[in-house]
């Protein structure tokens, strides 16, 4: 089956950038102090003759995406930046038709070639991870959907149905979505504001005893400017999971603050996540962290949302790491280990009970899973991977176009401000806050939805 709106790619560019961080972040036990991005733009054309080029831009993230023992991380920053070049030289050689999300489909079989020739030429010691070929590939597929969505002069999110796809959800899930499409999971305009998670990290200082030296940028440096500059109420804490009395401690300090902060302001309402980047030996790690917290402070613990990701990332491997238990508290939900439908479904049945969607895993990816994860009613978020400027829009744009999606995380204006940097006056209301949301009203233009600083 084939439709006239139905795109071949035409020519693929590509570029890299790279920006120091304002700030180290740790997660995860890793330290992260700068940033390479990964631009792309692709021209296609449709069966019809219309013609259209699409951006896409995504952090290489390889620290978070491939946490290697025995290749170091500039190795894999560097097979990662590599990915990207060699698969613009296989996208050089491609021929399929289709809509994008059949054509992204086609890709992916090409990642593992793709990632064997870089793995050769570098002579590395280990695999490339599914996860970080998927991050490496994750620009491709939004300038593809960003071409699209020009091409028919529509917004990207609303080019998903039977009228422009040529197989229902049944052909990338499973039999229980046959005769379903995307656009039964998504919403023809955004969500006009959301909630913004700010990134609480574990060298970030939280009062002014915890700076040796200041800035002194214009920014905020400790969590009570940061909450009173941004207005926030959504607080995402990033934990060790291997010292439970640090962890707790953490979070009781990050609480105490914030409530003190937050009463100033008149507010009452606001909301903590813990991510513990896979560090947790075991759910009684997580079950003890939630009894504590519980004991020491109940307000803390009813406001904490969800649970991020507390065991290793490899399900498969650690098949005694079921959530059930810590699942019947809070939701736990699934990041690092969701690479495809597959370990959405392994995830379910080892108890995770949500689902963390990214972008950087690919625009298509995001979408199925979105899908998915409504049709199993799991709890819903959307989080980033720093991502600043363009990056930034995208992933807020899945955010405001999912039906159940709690809150985005978007943490490149502590981090990485000098990416943001012309953003800020072209999409005021998503890079400068003020009441603790963004402005996501404004992702409504033809592609994905708002429209690069500059072509290339």
């Amino acid at each position: 089956m084939s439709k006239i709106t139905d795109i071949r790619i035409v020519r693929v560019n590509t570029n890299t950038e790279e920006y120091a961080y304002r700030t180290p972040m740790k997660f995860g036990g890793r330290v992260v102090t700068d940033v390479t991005l990964r631009n792309v733009v692709i021209d296609v054309e449709t069966r019809g003759g219309r013609r259209a080029r699409g951006f896409g831009s995504m952090p290489v993230g390889n620290v978070w995406a491939w946490p290697s023992q025995e290749v170091p991380p500039d190795k894999t920053l560097q097979a990662m930046v590599l990915f990207g070049s060699q698969f613009q030289s296989w996208l050089g050689e491609y021929k399929g038709t289709g809509h994008p999300l059949e054509i992204t489909e086609e890709w992916s079989s090409a990642y593992d070639y793709v990632a064997r020739s870089v793995e050769e030429h570098l002579r590395l010691s280990e695999r490339m991870p599914r996860l970080a070929q998927l991050v490496a590939a994750s620009p491709f597929e939004a300038a593809l959907h960003d071409a699209y969505g020009r091409a028919l002069e529509q917004n990207s999110y609303n080019v998903l149905g039977k009228d422009f796809v040529n197989a229902d959800l049944s052909h990338h899930l499973s039999a229980e979505f046959r005769g379903e499409y995307l656009d039964q999971y998504t919403y023809r305009e955004p969500r006009p504001r959301m909630p913004l998670y700010h990134l609480v990290g574990a060298l970030d200082p939280l009062t002014d005893a915890d700076i040796k030296e200041r800035l002194n940028d214009g920014l905020p440096e400790t969590l009570p400017e940061w909450i009173t500059f941004n207005g926030l109420t959504h607080l995402k804490i990033k934990l060790n999971g291997d010292d439970l009395r640090w962890d707790v401690e953490r979070v009781l300090a990050i609480h105490a603050v914030t409530a003190e902060t937050q009463r100033k302001r008149g507010c009452d309402r606001w909301f903590y996540s813990a991510d513990f980047n896979e560090r947790c030996q075991n759910v009684e790690y997580v079950l003890e962290f939630l009894t504590r917290i519980k004991e020491r402070s109940p307000e803390a613990f009813e406001r904490l949302q969800y649970i991020e990701q507390p065991t290793h990332r490899d399900l498969r491997a650690h098949p005694e790491n079921r959530m059930h238990r810590a699942a019947e508290i809070k939701p736990v939900v699934i990041d690092e280990s969701l690479v495809d439908f597959e370990s959405l479904l392994l995830s379910r049945e080892m108890g995770y009970s949500g689902v963390a969607l990214k972008t950087c895993k690919g625009h298509s990816e995001a979408l199925l899973m979105a899908a998915a994860a409504q049709k199993y009613k799991l709890f819903l978020c959307v989080q980033d991977l720093t991502c600043p400027g363009y990056s930034f829009l995208h992933s807020a744009s899945l955010a405001a176009r999912i039906p159940g999606v709690a809150a985005i995380e978007g943490n490149a204006r502590q981090y990485c401000p000098a990416a943001n940097r012309g953003w800020e006056d072209r999409y005021p209301s998503m890079f400068r806050i003020t009441d603790g949301t963004v402005g996501t009203a404004v992702l409504n233009g033809v592609g994905l939805g708002f429209e690069p600083l500059a072509w290339f």
